[in-house]
């Protein structure tokens, strides 16, 4: 493997501290596959952890397309709420499309988890603070829940 694909395979580590840090956190994680047990809420320490499999969307731009285990974090949670997920078994993957941030009284707002289906998480926050970061672990890409990856190529 050269140089240029050993690149695109090194691991991810992104800090969103604003909504535009944010958006580049949600376009790295779209499509990630999450099962519901892997999402846990930390009041003490006011953090919520999702840990899950990202597609790795730079590295299929030249090599094969793989998805990478990644965790994500958010600190400074005061509350977590959900729509969509009470009737879910702990072991059912989800695909997480989208990561957003409202405004409620700034720097405090919601970040808001959209996944396929309609489900949401909502995070009340005290401002923005979230971290992604890869685990190393990688496998082909397959298919995830709402999302037919059938083709890896045309993604």
């Amino acid at each position: 493997m050269d140089a240029d694909k050993r690149a695109f395979r090194q691991t991810l580590k992104l800090l969103a501290l604003d909504r535009e840090g944010l958006e580049v956190i949600s376009a790295h994680v779209q499509n990630t596959c999450v099962k519901r047990s892997d999402m846990a809420f930390l009041p003490r320490q006011r953090r919520f952890l999702l840990a899950g499999m990202r597609y790795d969307w730079v590295g299929a731009k030249t090599g094969p397309a793989e998805r990478v285990s990644s965790v994500l974090r958010f600190d400074r949670v005061l509350h977590v709420s959900h729509l969509g997920l009470g009737h879910r078994a702990d072991d059912e993957t989800l695909n997480l499309l989208a990561v957003t941030f409202e405004k409620t009284d700034p720097p405090a707002g919601m970040i808001i988890l959209a996944f396929a289906d309609g489900a949401l998480v909502r995070l009340e926050v005290e401002c923005v603070e979230a971290e992604l970061c890869d685990m190393g672990f990688r496998q082909p890409a397959t298919a995830c829940a709402g999302h037919a990856l059938t083709d890896p190529s045309s993604v």
